[in-house]
């Protein structure tokens, strides 16, 4: 297969408009897919499991006896994976789960004056709705990105759905690591039907406060359609495409960067790949061994479409390689320079940074420990990654007694009557004046 890449691009030759250009991202929303996913949401809404069933027939090309993953899948899944597959999850649990034990929420409590105590905790949001996305391989880690924080959070009640395969069965790998979790409940529905029913709930799938999980635009379409409906479940974050971008010197390896590209590039034919160098010959290197290697790989025509976004860009320093990423807000960056680590104190807008030549990608995407799970499409700006926060809500309290009622009260008071809200004041001023000898 032959494959054919964009033109590199020479920054400073480039035009405001042309520049806006370049860092353009593939195109989001279709109306046509809005229509038809706004018409699945209304038949789950409608029918419950039996749109589910219909949908599966349509979308996935399986009729199944049931939606629920029963007790004989669960029983012969672990005997049905690989020794060193269930080390290498049992490894990358080890590592996520201590990442993000490390960062769970911490409650607050303190004295804001005399006499009045103000605390915030962290409660676990319950139910929650996980969803791992299928295709031609079972994404084990987007079970344990997801699952892992949901279960250090405190989760009462995780859900998991994932589409079935042509056999109306689950992969036992995700069954695996959804056991090694904690999850015990797992239903064969994807797409955006699946979305619908863990949104708005159907008889045998409980409806969810919070729905998480990546997946492609049906999903993305209908995770934001649900969270705007009255009683609809929240989404853990906006998305797009995957996208990486890569800034490299003339130091990096262009084997090593080519990977890089691809690694991100093979998720989906709108996914976007972007290097950026200082250096013109490391980028036709890029340029030269890109579409070969590409050629070469089991998804290849995957990449033949998505590397049609690819964007080779020429600058003339590093500095101004942080300038554009920043910018660009990019779901993975990827800091393949000399003083990397020096480097990685001007990035303000990523989704996550890899830093250093042996800091690949792919080992933040399965078991460095951090979240696969990111900001997409620029939304890097306002988002961060998933993490242990997502998974709960913070709930504030306060007390006051006397002491702290004459200590605050008068501040309340002075700022109700400015906003003319005479309700407000007078709660204050009444209790003033009519104090008692509780506490």
């Amino acid at each position: 297969m032959k494959i054919d890449i964009p033109q590199l691009t020479d920054w400073s030759m480039t035009s405001e408009v042309e520049r806006e250009t370049v860092l353009q991202r593939p195109a989001l929303v279709d109306p046509d897919l809005v229509e038809a996913v706004t018409d699945i949401i209304s038949q789950v809404r409608k029918n419950g499991d039996e749109a589910l069933y219909q949908l599966s027939k349509t979308y996935d090309a399986v009729v199944l006896a049931q939606l629920e993953v029963g007790a004989d899948e669960w029983a012969t899944a672990e005997a049905s994976v690989e020794t060193e597959l269930l080390q290498a999850m049992d490894d990358a649990i080890a590592r996520i789960d201590a990442f993000h034990q490390a960062s769970k929420p911490k409650p607050v409590s303190m004295e804001t004056a005399p006499g009045l105590r103000c605390e915030a905790r962290y409660l676990p949001i319950s139910p929650v709705g996980l969803y791992v996305p299928g295709g031609t391989a079972p994404l084990i880690s987007t079970v344990l990105m997801l699952a892992l924080p949901a279960r250090i959070a405190g989760c009462e009640t995780t859900i998991l759905c994932t589409p079935p395969d042509r056999d109306g069965r689950v992969p036992p790998a995700i069954l695996v690591a959804a056991a090694r979790c904690g999850i015990t409940r797992v239903f064969k529905a994807g797409g955006a039907q699946a979305i619908a029913a863990m949104g708005m709930g159907t008889e045998s799938i409980p409806a969810c406060a919070k729905l998480f999980g990546p997946g492609n635009a049906w999903v993305t379409e209908a995770k934001q359609q649900i969270s705007v409906l009255p009683g609809g479940a929240a989404r853990d974050m906006p998305a797009g495409p995957s996208e990486v971008l890569v800034i490299a010197d003339r130091h990096a390896d262009a084997i090593a960067v080519c990977w890089d590209l691809l690694s991100q590039a093979e998720h989906g034919p709108d996914s976007q790949a972007i290097v950026i160098s200082d250096d013109l010959e490391f980028l036709h290197e890029v340029g030269r061994m890109l579409p070969a290697m590409a050629a070469e790989l089991p998804r290849s025509a995957i990449l033949a479409q998505s590397l049609q976004y690819l964007r080779r860009i020429r600058v003339s320093s590093i500095a101004e390689a942080l300038e554009i990423s920043n910018c660009y807000a990019p779901e993975h960056l990827i800091l393949n320079c000399q003083d990397a680590d020096q480097v990685a104190d001007s990035v303000t807008t990523a989704g996550s940074v890899f830093i250093g030549p042996c800091t690949p990608e792919s080992l933040g995407d399965y078991c460095s420990g951090t979240n696969h799970v990111l900001p997409t499409y620029g939304y890097a700006r306002a988002y961060g990654g998933l993490s242990v926060n997502d998974f709960m809500r913070r709930m504030t309290l306060q007390r006051a007694n006397n002491c702290g009622l004459r200590a605050v009260g008068p501040c309340a008071i002075t700022l109700a009557q400015a906003e003319g809200l005479h309700a407000h004041r007078m709660a204050v001023e009444y209790r003033l004046n009519n104090e008692s000898e509780s506490q």
